[in-house]
């Protein structure tokens, strides 16, 4: 196994072993292993409550992600006592090595390709496509959590879900108008150049994914009133 990335509460990794059949369907066919390991700050019964539960929704929202359509991981297995799930991998390489984030091939256009590369109609058509994922994610009732442009990746040219260890079940419009105010706040930070076309391309598409984003993008206009003043606060 190869870590991918370890964050405050789970560590990912890469793995060509499957959980149940010795040799893969597809030979070189590769896996994700999440893996939320013990936190030896909490009494250990508190721990394992936590950590299993924490795995038992993730995993239910990846499950009805996946019966909805909606372009996530599949759930191959979970052990919930320990805090793993074994999932489907997503994503393909870019020319530099890195995976295929939203975030790495947005920044490979920027250090690579002119700025016409930047805001090309295939950058505005991929963008459109992640606001439309958002939209009908949202109109579903279900709130990512965390979206960043890093927890998005293409898979070929279709944008995927990953990392629903914050996600939650909503129908407010104040949750979902949050959402996405994450996402425009790191792609401002990461893509500051572009920032302007990239989000309104991801609006763009979300009002195509949800037909009630009229009341989300209503809300949407207050999160970031609210955003500006703690700005101008420190």
């Amino acid at each position: 196994m190869d870590v991918v990335s370890q964050g405050a509460e789970a560590v990912v990794f890469v793995t060509t072993s499957h959980p149940y059949c010795s040799q893969p369907a597809v030979e070189n066919d590769k896996y994700i292993i999440k893996y939320r390991p013990s936190k030896k700050y909490r009494h250990p019964k508190i721990d394992a409550q936590i950590t299993k539960n924490r795995t038992v929704g993730e995993v239910r929202f990846m499950n009805k992600l996946e019966k909805l359509g909606i372009n996530s991981p599949s759930v191959i297995s979970a052990d919930y006592v320990n805090g793993i799930i074994w999932m489907e991998f997503i994503g393909d390489g870019l020319p530099n090595g890195d995976i295929s984030s939203v975030k790495n091939y947005l920044w490979y256009l920027e250090k690579n390709d002119d700025d016409d590369g930047c805001v090309s109609d295939e950058v505005q058509s991929m963008l459109v496509a992640v606001g439309r994922l958002i939209g009908e994610l949202h109109a579903n009732d279900m709130i990512h959590g965390d979206l960043t442009s890093s927890n998005i990746l293409l898979n070929g040219k279709e944008p995927y879900l990953i990392d629903f260890g914050l996600s939650s079940i909503s129908s407010l419009a104040e949750d979902k108008a949050v959402d996405i105010y994450v996402l425009e706040r790191a792609i401002e930070s990461t893509h500051s150049v572009f920032a302007d076309s990239y989000n309104k391309w991801l609006l763009k598409g979300y009002v195509q994914g949800n037909k009630k984003s009229k009341e989300v993008l209503a809300r949407l206009e207050e999160v970031r009133l609210r955003g500006r003043k703690r700005s101008m606060l420190g």
